[in-house]
């Protein structure tokens, strides 16, 4: 390959690869020609880029391909989009070809299309870009302010539903004794009443004790009553 000065060093450095028939187990051309081929991305990135990239990392020699032009070729198998994880990667470009290093000048790496002045913010953007984040904080600050008062009053209420329960708690307690109370009374009366109903027994200076309802039953005595004949 001659050596021009119009082609970048990554351009010269990556056709010397594909072109030396010791790396071919690495990388190599295609066999049309128009594309090459990285046998196998591990190895390729852990013995060949150290070398000639001073790097081994696979991702950045892919991007460094994409910024001037090459793509990824997918092959279509039955419909389906083949391709081997382990397997070759072929890259191609159209002025990348076997046997044609005079085209390599024809590559070039991709800029931005965006204007130095563009990328150049203005004063009064700045300005309105400052007052809306000023205004946002603003904002944001009468949020936290709500929210800790809102967080105030919650706890608030629930101290006063701790209060609550403990309140309904005693009052509970409170009466389920008067409940045990009034059964407890109820229940002695009850008792009283059916010791009022039985029969209380009368002495009857020595005589045969009498109940009282057989007393009360017996017909009253006729005092100075007197017989007369006729």
């Amino acid at each position: 390959m001659k050596q021009n000065s119009n082609v970048p060093a990554f351009l010269t450095k990556l056709w010397t690869l594909v072109e030396d028939s010791d790396t071919n187990e690495f990388i190599c051309w295609s066999q049309e020609g128009n594309s090459f081929l990285v046998m196998n991305e591990q190895r390729f990135a852990k013995e060949i880029l150290p070398k000639f990239f001073k790097h081994n990392n696979m991702a950045s020699f892919v991007r460094q391909l994409n910024m001037y032009g090459f793509r990824k070729v997918m092959h279509i198998d039955t419909g389906i989009v083949k391709q081997e994880r382990d397997g070759p990667v072929e890259f191609q470009h159209p002025y990348f070809k076997h046997g044609q290093d005079d085209l390599l000048e024809n590559i070039k790496r991709k800029v931005s299309n965006a204007r130095p002045e563009d990328t150049k913010i203005k004063q009064e953007d700045l300005s309105n870009i400052l007052a809306s984040v000023q205004n946002v904080n603003g904002k944001q600050e009468s949020i936290d302010s709500r929210l800790n008062t809102l967080k105030r009053d919650n706890e608030g209420l629930w101290r006063e539903i701790s209060d609550l329960r403990q309140k309904h708690s005693q009052q509970q307690q409170i009466i389920k004794k008067l409940i045990q109370f009034i059964v407890t009374f109820v229940q002695k009366n009850r008792i009283m009443g059916l010791k009022r109903k039985r029969p209380i027994l009368l002495n009857n200076n020595g005589k045969k004790p009498k109940y009282i309802h057989e007393i009360y039953d017996e017909p009253p005595l006729e005092h100075n009553k007197v017989c007369v004949e006729v």
